[in-house]
């Protein structure tokens, strides 16, 4: 682990893992609320094994980035948490020149990738999406569901076993989930309204450069996409900019966290296969 120092003073930890040899690209991931970085080593391993040197940072108000407290963003801290992801980019390309690199965002982290490329996309091979959604419209869901997103979420799973029961089928990673000291938690009061106050630029894709690669991955009982309708947006916007390099894989039966899923083997290695071709 390393740091580095973001705009505002605070400092981003970073998990990096290197293949064995010369690298042949750079994978940065961007998880999700809520949790941390280190909980993606097992797709890290994946993808070193096939030669990518790989960065993943524990966003500002996660993890060992923690700051002022769980969830606290800080001043323009969505904007912020941008930032540092681009900063990070930097950070990886000077560190291997001349090589390709993919941004892998989950959750929150897709919703980062997203305003990411509107602004940077020619730091990027590829962009890869799980367990994305259309913020616009996910926010209009959750304002008529009159409640809580995470009670929200649970909804369709109840009688539940646990309030995180919507993260995934295989309970041993809800249990992992539950009893990590770094997960759990929510954005505060700030940086939900930071998050949605974004919702419009992420609606309208056009500045992304058309030839950008961009893969959607998502459950189809995924209650962030509400069975697809929200994901289906999300693609069908990216065409309507006109890219020309969409992928669209949904997962029968999985729910939020395609990869902490009862399918994750078969999930990770297609989105490594899918890095490898645009990465060449």
């Amino acid at each position: 682990m390393f740091t580095f120092t973001s705009s505002d003073g605070l400092e981003i930890h970073v998990h990096e893992w290197q293949p064995v040899g010369p690298p042949r690209g750079i994978v940065q991931l961007a998880h999700g609320t809520g949790e941390h970085a280190r909980r993606y080593a097992h797709l890290a391993a994946s993808l070193t094994g096939q030669g990518y040197a790989v960065y993943a940072a524990d966003h500002r108000g996660h993890g060992h980035s923690v700051g002022a407290g769980p969830g606290h963003l800080g001043e323009d801290g969505w904007n912020l948490l941008v930032q540092d992801m681009v900063a990070l980019s930097d950070l990886a390309h000077r560190r291997h020149p001349g090589l390709p690199l993919v941004l892998v965002g989950h959750s929150l982290g897709s919703l980062a990738s997203q305003q990411y490329v509107l602004d940077h996309s020619e730091r990027l091979a590829g962009v890869a999406l799980s367990g994305t959604t259309a913020l616009d419209r996910l926010l209009t869901v959750l304002a008529a569901a009159g409640g809580a997103a995470a009670a929200a979420f649970n909804a369709p799973f109840e009688p539940a076993r646990t309030d995180h029961d919507w993260r995934t089928r295989d309970e041993a990673q809800v249990d992992a989930y539950l009893a990590d000291p770094l997960c759990g938690f929510a954005l505060d009061t700030r940086g939900w309204e930071d998050l949605a106050a974004a919702a419009h630029r992420l609606a309208r894709p056009e500045t992304v450069r058309p030839d950008l690669p961009v893969y959607v991955a998502v459950g189809d009982r995924d209650p962030m996409n509400a069975e697809l309708t929200l994901s289906d947006v999300v693609v069908e916007r990216y065409r309507r900019a006109g890219l020309t390099d969409v992928t669209y894989r949904t997962y029968r039966g999985a729910r939020h966290e395609i990869l902490h899923e009862t399918n994750r083997i078969e999930v990770a290695a297609e989105l490594v296969a899918w890095i490898l071709c645009v990465t060449g």
